[in-house]
């Protein structure tokens, strides 16, 4: 089940990064005939649609980094293609604390002090009682002592300023910044300067 979660680099058809999924949600693209596998061997580049891999890996070394059917065993795929997407509508960064933590870089946004997650909460600029709402706008990193200092109060009441003003973070940047330190090694082609440099298509649904 571990082999199931972990994370697969999502293609456009003009071979521009745009996502990461699941290797459960890349089976299931790869079954439907929607992707295809990207494999990097010798220095080029190689597709397999959904049988193609299926049977490339049951002629592959069992290095263990492989799924188990009853009838057959299919290799983890690192890099999918998607065949029938081009350009795609924009997709939204996900109102979550991981993704606040992840745009303020862990850091808090009053001191300007970098904690490890699990040291920081999450502070409303303007106080949900005072009519403040959950929106990227008004939610920031804070550490445990600016957070307590600062309260039910307003920043012009605390006396204290924002290091930088708060906004929603775009999809495209925000993917670009948090998958420039992944190590997977099947990765890296994709990753290289030189693709950065295109302004990636945004994914609907992958």
């Amino acid at each position: 089940m571990e082999a199931l979660n972990s994370k697969v680099l999502v293609l456009n058809k003009l071979w521009q990064v745009i996502d990461v999924c699941s290797v459960r949600r890349a089976i299931c693209l790869l079954y439907l005939r929607h992707a295809q596998v990207v494999l990097k061997e010798g220095g080029s580049f190689y597709t397999f649609g959904f049988e193609e891999w299926r049977d490339f890996s049951q002629n592959s070394a069992d290095n263990g980094d492989v799924i188990r059917t009853i009838t057959y065993k299919i290799k983890v795929p690192r890099v999918i293609l998607l065949m029938i997407y081009d350009k795609l509508p924009p997709r939204e960064v996900k109102f979550t604390r991981r993704n606040i933590y992840r745009r303020d870089k862990n850091t808090c946004q009053y001191c300007g002090k970098t904690f490890r997650p699990e040291e920081l909460n999450i502070d409303h600029v303007v106080p949900l009682s005072r009519g403040g709402k959950d929106t990227w706008e008004n939610v920031v990193c804070s550490c445990i002592s600016c957070n307590l200092r600062k309260g039910n109060k307003t920043l012009k009441e605390a006396g204290m300023r924002l290091i930088r003003k708060p906004k929603k973070p775009e999809w495209g940047t925000f993917i670009k910044e948090n998958l420039a330190n992944i190590k997977e090694e099947s990765w890296k082609s994709f990753l290289d300067v030189a693709y950065w440099n295109v302004e990636l298509d945004q994914d609907n649904d992958t």
